[in-house]
């Protein structure tokens, strides 16, 4: 039987300067990341007025998300923010070999 992942839940963060966030999970670790890389990319160009990036808030599925579909994935942001794997964070994952 497979192991289900360890979901990490998101229950706080702040828009920081220079286009960080402060993240702070429900098992204690809180961590930055970096999004200036995205800005003006895509729906990101709507961070070209750095008023928008300021009015992140946690959305309903448990991720940062701001007006204008922008959203983005808490897990992944725990990885980036925490210099984890894949493999760390869900335990029972293990690639798969894929025939297109």
């Amino acid at each position: 039987m497979n192991e289900l992942p360890v979901v990490k839940t998101l229950v706080h963060l702040e828009a920081l300067p220079d286009y960080r966030l402060k993240l702070r999970y429900d098992d204690g670790f809180e961590g930055v990341v970096d999004l200036s890389r995205h800005v003006g990319k895509g729906v990101f160009s709507a961070w070209n007025d750095p008023e928008c990036f300021q009015t992140v808030r946690i959305g309903d599925f448990g991720g940062p998300v701001w007006d204008g579909g922008i959203d983005l994935c808490p897990d992944a942001l725990y990885l980036e923010a925490s210099g984890g794997t894949v493999e760390q964070m869900f335990s029972g994952w293990k690639p798969e070999e894929a025939n297109a």
